[in-house]
């Protein structure tokens, strides 16, 4: 009889044995991160007389202080603004290409699928600091081999990296970089469409481009939220490319965005209870908006499979 509830409590705790090590790493390296950012917006460093000696630094309560220097911050919310205006650019072509492409590689005609599909994505594979390097080599007019020939058929040279081409520069890199993802999920949810759909739209008629824009389209919405809300959230944590052009310009600030802003508060100044706040505020404005564009998304289909 013991040996039998053993056995039936071993098989029971199976599972939660399984589950163990991905729970005390998601408590490790995420849960235990997060909580400890949370704790420190929350409190501040008080200096007492010079600063100088044992405890003329001491850490106390702040309450919402952080918070509220954080929200009256005109450098983060201008940080927001340009990241606002950039993902305007950067989110409606990178996903128009990437559904281009897909339609495209999903086509009969189409030739060389398996090489064009690679060539595609292969942007996705470099890392976004390499990416942002190449691209700004291409930017500065010194050295960039586009100049040297614009520059000799006495074409006028652009300055991309200021002003208003700066944000083109910035969201070519990205657009570059991140399409071919999207464009191989949009591309999996094609060809997961049955052939009969294919061949009942075509004994009725229908031409190849009324077949893409009534049933491909419509069939691979789900895939297209799903790329929307990821590209949201990689538009609102931009980092890699304003920082690694930085060097190359004036034109970006170290609160070119509000990932940088961060950056610069905790290791620039040293405010790491600061740059806790304003990364608490960031990640619960993605998860406000990445949930409420879901809900919007989810209530559309349920409205759209009563019908």
């Amino acid at each position: 009889m013991t040996s039998a509830r053993r056995t039936s409590y071993g098989v029971k705790g199976a599972p939660y044995g399984f589950l163990l090590p991905a729970t005390i790493l998601f408590a490790l390296f995420f849960a235990l991160p997060i909580g400890y950012a949370v704790w420190l917006s929350f409190h501040k460093v008080k200096v007492s007389g010079l600063g100088l000696g044992a405890g003329a630094r001491k850490e106390i309560w702040a309450g919402i202080e952080n918070y509220t220097d954080a929200f009256t911050d005109s450098e983060l919310l201008d940080g927001t603004l340009r990241v606002l205006g950039y993902g305007c650019i950067v989110v409606p072509v990178m996903l128009g290409l990437a559904l281009l492409f897909a339609l495209t590689l999903d086509s009969e005609k189409v030739r060389l699928a398996p090489f064009t599909r690679l060539a595609i994505f292969l942007p996705y594979a470099i890392p976004g600091v390499v990416a942002a390097l190449l691209w700004g080599f291409l930017y500065l007019p010194s050295v960039s081999p586009f100049f040297f020939v614009l520059d000799k058929l006495g074409l006028p040279q652009p300055d991309l990296l200021s002003g208003g081409p700066l944000y083109l520069a910035l969201s070519n890199i990205a657009v570059w970089g991140g399409t071919g993802f999207n464009m191989i999920v949009i591309y999996t949810s094609l060809q997961a469409i049955p052939a009969e759909v294919y061949e009942a739209a075509k004994l009725d008629g229908a031409t190849p481009l009324q077949i893409a824009l009534r049933i491909k389209i419509p069939m691979v919405a789900p895939s297209l939220v799903l790329t929307f809300f990821f590209s949201i959230i990689a538009t609102l944590q931009v980092f890699n490319e304003p920082m690694t052009l930085k060097p190359l310009t004036n034109s970006v600030s170290t609160t070119w965005s509000p990932l940088m802003k961060v950056y610069r508060d905790a290791f620039g100044t040293g405010d790491i209870y600061q740059a806790a706040a304003e990364a608490v505020i960031i990640a619960l404005a993605t998860l406000v908006l990445s949930f409420g564009f879901l809900r919007a998304a989810n209530r559309r289909n349920r409205q759209e499979a009563a019908r």
